[in-house]
């Protein structure tokens, strides 16, 4: 059986480090690329043309939402799994509306992982358990979620001010100008509706994307 040829993508090198230990415990999985922001996974696909991409979403600059566009735009039939820190409804939603085949939180089982990169290795989706079953309750329920208008783009900018990031800092992380991040922020609260910080941090709060 051949091996399951993966690219890690995290900007963490300590994480990186750790899953690839874990990945090459198993017979059939073998590390073949790593990259620690979205413009580097969408260069090293093009060039290592993985079976399976791991990737982050949290990232600086182009973030893992737009990679995984990037990717799935030069390759249909990339297959990416995406293995994140956020446990709820409207991240896995958007990565898989993108073209992901998976998603798994951080805190996942070692086992999980390997299960869940062989199945999307077959082109089969695997969501994490817990994951399926909110998407599942809010589907059924027929809430729409307001997030759901924004952009990739717009979405990365709205939950960093949620988080009380300045608009300066915002631009920095994600190699924008501050200039662009103020179009975004303007886009951002006329789509909800949304008059200041404090309101798009009680809308991200409602979504359960922050704390309270």
């Amino acid at each position: 059986m051949s091996a399951i040829n993966v690219m890690l993508v995290d900007d963490h090198a300590v994480v990186r480090m750790g899953f690839k230990l874990l990945l090459e415990s198993a017979p059939d999985i073998k590390v073949v690329a790593e990259a620690e922001n979205g413009e580097q996974a969408v260069r090293s696909y093009g060039e290592q043309h993985p079976d399976v991409v791991v990737m982050d979403i949290t990232m600086p600059g182009i973030g893992g939402l737009e990679a995984i566009e990037r990717i799935m735009a030069h390759d249909p039939q990339a297959r990416i799994l995406v293995l994140s820190a956020h446990e709820d409804s409207v991240h896995p939603k958007r990565v898989l509306n993108a073209g992901a085949l998976g998603y798994l939180t951080k805190r996942s089982a070692a086992e999980e992982l390997i299960k869940a990169i062989r199945t999307v290795a077959g082109r089969k989706m695997y969501l994490e358990a817990s994951i399926a079953q909110q998407m599942a309750i809010q589907q059924l329920s027929g809430d729409k979620n307001p997030v759901d208008v924004l952009s990739a783009r717009e979405f990365e900018v709205f939950i960093a001010l949620a988080k009380g990031k300045t608009t300066n800092e915002i631009a920095e992380t994600l190699n924008l100008s501050p200039r662009t991040v103020g179009t975004h922020l303007y886009n951002i609260k006329q789509k909800l509706g949304a008059s200041t910080s404090a309101d798009l941090a009680l809308t991200a709060m409602r979504c359960g994307l922050i704390e309270p």
